[in-house]
């Protein structure tokens, strides 16, 4: 009978080397407890998935660069209860990116837009999706330093090959130079082949001014909202909350704390699972 030793190098060979790590454990399991050959087979195949799945999430969790770990169930609804809790609820199915649909946060400052942003990020990557999230001032800042090295093909593919990318604070400035066609470029390349999470302060109808151009604008638009999820978000700073009330805990007593940004009503249409819904509200 082949001793581990032996078996190390073949295991190496078919890329099964984590199976030495619960290999001791499940063959004195298998004795003790006088499994078939193919049930302490399928233990330990049942051990190596679980392993891979684990590092695959670690590796997309980590390729995605959320700037902190934020979770649905750290969002603290009760601060801000105008907040619509089912259309976040219902979008952390993550069935928007599934159907290569976008998701549109908007509100003001501290309200909890990066908060849930990042969250449903960090959903879509354990449900298996790879996700981006950036700010909008550093990713065109990115685009604008790859034209000048003629990195610009190799970077925008940062931003339009994940299955979601996250751009948090869209319109927090002015956009100058290329930026306008930039942004353009990657909302006509996701469009119906990947979705996006965008964050603003800015109601949406102000949007068009940013792009500098009517035409350019209209184009942008136009494919950003075709599938989008819109969202408002109002409510008190969580950083600066009003006189008498106080803010959710700090990030060091919960997976994450909310972060921030500003509004203006625009109904966005109305998709209710209810079943998926009720299952995570539950949850």
């Amino acid at each position: 009978m082949p001793s581990t030793d032996d078996l190390v190098p073949v295991l190496k060979k078919l890329r099964l080397s984590g199976v030495l790590s619960t290999l001791d454990l499940r063959t004195r399991e298998a004795v003790d407890q006088d499994l078939s050959h193919g049930e302490f087979l399928f233990r330990l195949c049942t051990d190596e998935i679980g392993r891979r799945e684990s590092k695959q999430l670690e590796l997309r969790l980590r390729r995605a660069s959320f700037e902190s770990t934020k979770r649905i169930d750290d969002f603290e609804w009760s601060f801000n209860p105008q907040i619509p809790k089912a259309k976040v609820i219902d979008l952390a199915t993550c069935q928007f990116v599934e159907r290569q649909e976008n998701a549109i946060l908007i509100g003001p400052t501290g309200v909890g837009k990066s908060h849930l942003a990042q969250a449903l990020g960090e959903r879509a990557c354990r449900i298996g999706h790879s996700a981006c999230y950036v700010s909008a001032h550093r990713m065109l800042s990115q685009l604008r330093a790859a034209r000048a090295d003629q990195s610009y093909d190799k970077k925008i593919l940062r931003f339009t090959s994940p299955d979601l990318l996250v751009v948090d604070d869209i319109g927090l400035r002015p956009l100058e130079g290329d930026e306008p066609i930039d942004l353009y470029e990657i909302i006509r390349q996701r469009y119906e082949r990947g979705s996006m999470i965008v964050t603003s302060n800015r109601a949406i109808e102000e949007w068009y001014p940013l792009f500098l151009d009517d035409l350019i604008a209209s184009a942008a638009m136009d494919r950003l909202l075709h599938h989008a999820h819109v969202v408002v978000m109002e409510g008190h700073s969580y950083r600066n909350p009003p006189s008498g009330r106080s803010a959710p805990p700090p990030p060091d007593t919960q997976h994450g704390g909310p972060r921030r940004r500003p509004p203006r009503p625009l109904a966005p249409p109305e998709r209710a699972r209810r079943s998926q819904v009720d299952q995570l509200e539950a949850s």
